[in-house]
């Protein structure tokens, strides 16, 4: 098994020209590789519709870990619904921080996301997912490349040091366009926000529609400087 702390530097082979670009070769190696210690971490927005589809065809039994900052849109919470009653195998798991938002605002005052949304975003997802990664070998991912320019050179298979942990990304080839085209074709439960001019949706004090830029990362944090909440660095 590989793992991190015995990572050698190698070459991962897999069919980009696959019908599904490498991501089902990927997910068949890695739940071959760690089974039921795989950790999927998923914000439920199209790619994490697409890739829970995926990997219900792998492993339908698999785990999702969706990080609830109780910050969410009511729309990402009724997208879970639906995809707990479409994929009923798959254990689907709600992660909270250990701060609710009352205990949070008591000791770092209201609305902290204003303030120090970085502060912010580690207690209630960073934090979470390192409870939720410890001692865990690998962890998958929905990073596309054609996200944004810092993630453009993400890999199939990462050591990823923020997390001391295998991060794998089977979608890393997909299209805006291809992810869709997948969505519409298994008529797969999404986010309508999609459809309202969010491409990338998280907490939803911190998200607006897209600028029309091109970056589909353009309504996080708008204004703040900031374009990741920390997990993926």
């Amino acid at each position: 098994m590989l793992k991190f702390d015995t990572w050698k530097e190698q070459e991962f082979t897999f069919p980009e020209d696959s019908e599904t670009k490498g991501a089902f070769e990927v997910l068949k190696w890695a739940y071959e590789q760690y089974g039921d210690a795989l950790v999927y971490a998923c914000s439920f927005g199209i790619e994490g519709s697409v890739l829970v589809d995926l990997v219900s065809k792998v492993k339908p039994d698999a785990r999702v870990v969706f990080l609830d900052t109780g910050l969410h849109f009511k729309e990402t919470y009724e997208v879970i619904e639906k995809a707990k009653k479409r994929y009923p195998e798959m254990k689907i798991e709600m992660k909270k921080p250990s701060l609710s938002l009352l205990e949070q605002a008591e000791k770092h005052g209201s609305e902290l996301w204003k303030r120090e949304p970085n502060l912010c975003c580690y207690i209630r997802k960073v934090a979470p997912l390192e409870e939720t990664l410890n001692g865990a070998p690998a962890w998958l991912s929905g990073l596309r490349r054609e996200q944004s320019a810092g993630r453009s050179n993400v890999q199939y298979i990462n050591k990823d040091e923020r997390f001391k942990s295998v991060k794998i990304c089977p979608l890393i080839h997909w299209t805006w366009k291809e992810i869709w085209r997948y969505a519409y074709k298994q008529n797969l439960p999404y986010n309508p926000l999609h459809d309202q001019g969010y491409p990338s949706i998280g907490c939803e004090p911190c998200t607006l529609p897209a600028d029309g830029s091109g970056d589909s990362r353009s309504g996080r944090w708008s204004g703040q400087g900031k374009t990741e909440c920390g997990l993926h660095q």
